[in-house]
């Protein structure tokens, strides 16, 4: 009887060893396995948490002197309402709440580390002014919270941001209304305007809960406004569509220009490249006809240097001309859903590729050589490519 078990066990290890050789020996050993997507992004979370994410709910950023942004805590939740994560959630709101929210509104100041006396509060030179896209990012996280969740005060804490974004970051240009930069953003008859803040598919939403801001009223002139910027010359000429990191509106005319700020450019760069991803989440979410439009004429510059090169330079100068050479993984995932749209075979080659070779099973993590703000649009890309931004 011994001997029969030992056989089988044999067997069993003999088989075992041919189908270990063979499969080093194909194809597949060489491909990022993923077990499933939605694997992938509650995995690589997991592993972002452990990476950045400080036991008292705040995010670090561990390249830049150990800093937290109202952004990095914006990006948090709402990674964790898309996967279910409620733990976590509460405890970067209660932190964010507690030590980021200004002391005379409902907005967050944007930048929070060690001062020079050796405390901790908003940083000096501007730290306690807002972010628009983090406020924005904020609010709706926790709207889509109470709808997961079924917890009202989420929803009343949203009641609260809801109407100082549009009374702090908003504001009229020749008769529309823009969202702006920041509670900063209007210095006299010039606004500064940040296109990746405009976030459509989140105004629908605001609208249905403070009514008495006009909340749609900034869809249509914001569309215009990122058709018009990425047509514009500014500064290179020959523009090829894409928007620029930054730019002002003149508020007697409605004028786009270059900004006057020291530090802001109008290359396709890390700001500008995540105007794609919001434009598809609205299209995606709404079927806004204009988000297509947008998509479609603005961003096939992309389309053709990804066909011709099998890459796409880590930024652009407004132009076209690569002003980062080396791949940056955020071009690739801030614009899948464009590619989504535009050319199904090109998203899933530069998913496959670009995207989730950077995803290590054996960490089940991205890459954690990485920074906080590129794991982070890594993993939005992936969700948006496998259909997990739900709109609960």
């Amino acid at each position: 009887m011994v001997r029969k078990y030992i056989g089988y066990l044999l067997i069993f290890i003999a088989a075992f060893i041919v189908i270990v050789v063979a499969y080093l020996n194909s194809n597949v050993s060489n491909q990022t396995p993923t077990f499933s997507s939605y694997t992938l992004l509650t995995s690589s979370f997991e592993a972002y948490k452990k990476q950045f994410l400080n036991s008292d709910g705040r995010i670090i950023d561990t390249s830049q002197n150990n800093i937290t942004t109202s952004e990095a805590q914006s990006y948090a939740l709402l990674r964790a309402v898309w996967t279910d994560d409620k733990t976590t959630f509460d405890q970067v709101w209660r932190w964010t709440l507690d030590d980021m929210k200004r002391p005379n509104d409902n907005l967050f100041a944007w930048q929070w580390g060690k001062l020079p006396n050796g405390k901790y509060g908003a940083l000096p030179n501007g730290g306690i002014n807002s972010a628009t896209d983090a406020d924005t990012d904020i609010a709706l996280a926790l709207v889509l919270a109470a709808h997961r969740w079924n917890n009202s005060s989420y929803l009343t804490a949203a009641e609260k941001i809801i109407p100082d974004i549009w009374r702090l970051e908003s504001t009229t240009a020749n008769g529309k209304r823009y969202i702006t930069a920041g509670n900063w953003a209007v210095n006299g008859n010039e606004v500064v305007l940040d296109p990746s803040y405009f976030a459509p598919y989140a105004y629908r939403i605001f609208a249905g809960i403070d009514k008495k801001d006009n909340w749609l009223s900034l869809i249509n002139p914001g569309y215009q406004m990122l058709t018009d910027v990425g047509n514009a010359p500014l500064d290179t000429g020959n523009p090829v569509g894409l928007p620029p990191d930054w730019v002002t509106i003149q508020k007697d005319n409605g004028a786009l220009k270059v900004t006057s700020l020291p530090n802001t450019t109008t290359d396709y760069s890390f700001d500008a490249m995540r105007v794609p991803f919001r434009i598809a989440l609205d299209y995606y979410w709404n079927k806004d006809a204009q988000a297509k439009t947008y998509l479609l004429n603005s961003y096939s510059f992309l389309l053709n240097q990804y066909q011709t090169n099998h890459m796409l330079a880590g930024s652009y100068k407004h132009d076209g001309k690569p002003s980062l050479t080396q791949e940056n993984p955020i071009m690739y995932s801030s614009s899948i859903g464009y590619f989504m749209l535009a050319n199904p075979a090109v998203a899933k080659d530069i998913y496959n590729n670009k995207i989730l070779k950077l995803y290590s099973n054996d960490r089940n993590s991205f890459n954690n050589n990485l920074g906080y703000y590129e794991q982070n649009w890594l993993w939005f890309g992936a969700a948006m490519f496998n259909g997990y931004l739900h709109n609960y």
